[in-house]
């Protein structure tokens, strides 16, 4: 997999991780996240695609035991700046095989698209190593960016980019700019993952993460209006079933081993 996130880690929380949108999506993930674990004991957990580690702090706060990893040094560099305690580790998803760690995981756990630097084939990959490393009850669970995003949509109909509108419907990669950098990007709806996990794993969750909550580029027409910003979260909470997910900014799932 290629690394183009080196130039984007000392602005990353700036741009998503600290703004408005990024924190009101990150808590529906951790919301999720608080219900479905077990909090009574420490799970093992191996982050994928861990940015500057604000997953893994969480995760680690949590009581859990956590190995985060991504393919930019930088990100990472960053990340260690977070937590002395937490293992962060420079690794290529690409790379990892069922002999890559010494352990099997509780939960592996990969956030807010990472997993969309991935081709079709990379992905299915992936799936397959990813139930050869969880445990026998262990869980998967990944954020991920569909193709039919309505905001997406709307925003791009209303300046008349009508080819923009519809760039996420198609099976090839797309070149999305992060800071200046053309990063190749492919678009999965939920029932293409189930297709490609249903011989290994089992699907569990399918929700929306960012149906009424606009996607981050939108921050600047949101960040000062926190009585709208409140309504489109509680309205969120209304749009919670499976068949919103693909119309959503990201859309959560998660699968348990057979």
């Amino acid at each position: 997999m290629e690394n183009n996130f080196d130039i984007h880690a000392q602005n990353y929380d700036v741009v998503f991780t600290h703004s408005v949108i990024g924190k009101a999506q990150r808590d529906q993930v951790y919301a999720y996240l608080k219900k479905e674990l077990d909090t009574k004991s420490q799970l093992r957990v191996l982050e994928l695609n861990c940015g500057t580690g604000e997953d893994a702090v969480y995760l680690h706060k949590q009581g859990h035991h956590v190995i985060a990893t991504d393919i930019s040094e930088e990100m990472i560099t960053v990340a260690k700046s977070k937590h002395q305690d937490i293992t962060f580790q420079t690794l290529d998803i690409t790379t990892i095989t069922p002999t890559t760690f010494d352990q099997k995981f509780d939960l592996i756990f990969s956030n807010f698209g990472g997993l969309n630097c991935l081709s079709d084939v990379q992905l299915k990959t992936f799936l397959r190593t990813s139930e050869a490393l969880l445990t026998d009850q262990g869980k998967l669970v990944m954020v991920i960016m569909p193709k039919n995003t309505l905001w997406e949509r709307f925003y791009f109909l209303l300046k008349f980019q009508f080819k923009n509108a519809f760039r996420r419907n198609t099976t090839k990669a797309i070149y999305a700019n992060v800071e200046g950098v053309q990063v190749p990007t492919w678009y999965y709806n939920p029932k293409d993952v189930v297709h490609f996990a249903e011989a290994y794993i089992q699907p569990k969750t399918i929700k929306p993460i960012g149906i009424a909550i606009p996607p981050s580029y939108l921050e600047p027409y949101f960040k000062n209006k926190p009585r709208f910003m409140k309504l489109l979260i509680t309205l969120e909470s209304w749009f919670q079933k499976p068949f919103w997910a693909k119309y959503a900014d990201h859309f959560l799932i998660s699968f348990e081993k057979k």
